[in-house]
């Protein structure tokens, strides 16, 4: 079974974040997205019990490829980075496209079964790519899943558990398939030192320019994104009150919220 995970790299969730000329300034304190540690970990454990492969995928600058070093630590089998400076400030339908071509173009070397997502991404958290990534490969959707299971024997079947509006829904499609997961879908292992040395020989491919889209591609002239960022103004907090507690701490802290209230 070949499976795609994509990936992202995106600035930590507790780094302070700059917005300049209109985009996330990034490159400063990245990391993999935490979501998607959970995509790949699905997919790795896919892999262990029925075989086959996980590529790791992602787009974005140079330092990218850090994240997809990552996803090679946690057992990854194959890592490929799209970069190019005409893909910066792409937004998330722009992105699937360009993933959606990229997993085509490995499906040329053997079909792929199955495509990973996070549930979102933590940069942006709009949870599209998955939905934009089944329209464009012409694929099933089962998103938002807290379980998967794989039925082996072809045609092989994807059944997925998920929690909507307080019901619980359970979802089932034949591959290939795309499949976000939330982080309730598995625990993501932690790379061993042997795992960290495995990672170095593993094959980390990164397609620059178009040629890779193929001869007749038409991605280099559509649009990479349909929104304009005109202006970013960082929000200005207040600085924060302490109340001491010395035995009339609630009364304090509710005329303090009634207070808020009333302004």
């Amino acid at each position: 079974m070949r499976i795609v995970v994509c990936v992202k790299h995106v600035p930590d969730a507790d780094s302070d974040r700059r917005i300049e000329q209109g985009r996330l300034v990034r490159g400063e304190d990245d990391v993999l997205n935490e979501l998607d540690e959970h995509a790949i970990e699905a997919a790795v454990s896919i892999v262990e019990n029925l075989g086959g492969e996980v590529v790791a995928l992602t787009m974005g600058p140079a330092d990218s490829e850090d994240a997809l070093v990552r996803a090679l630590q946690m057992g990854a089998d194959r890592g490929v980075l799209i970069s190019d400076d005409s893909l910066a400030g792409a937004d998330a339908v722009g992105t699937a496209r360009i993933l959606a071509r990229a997993i085509e173009v490995i499906g040329d070397e053997g079909p792929v079964d199955l495509v990973f997502t996070g549930m979102a991404s933590l940069d942006g958290m709009t949870s599209m790519l998955a939905p934009a990534l089944a329209t464009y490969l012409n694929w099933p959707l089962l998103d938002i899943a807290h379980s998967v299971e794989i039925a082996a024997d072809p045609p092989s079947t994807v059944t997925v558990e998920r929690r909507v509006d307080g019901s619980l829904d359970t979802l089932k499609a034949r591959t290939p398939v795309v499949v976000s997961v939330t982080d309730q879908v598995n625990e993501p292992r932690y790379p061993s030192f042997k795992d960290l040395r495995a990672a170095r020989a593993k094959p980390l491919d990164i397609w620059e320019g178009w040629d890779w889209a193929g001869p007749a591609s038409e991605l280099e002239s559509l649009p990479i994104s349909a929104i304009e960022v005109v202006a970013a103004t960082p929000v200005q907090r207040e600085e924060g009150v302490v109340i001491t507690d010395s035995g009339e701490g609630g009364s304090a802290l509710a005329a303090f919220l009634a207070d808020k209230i009333e302004k």
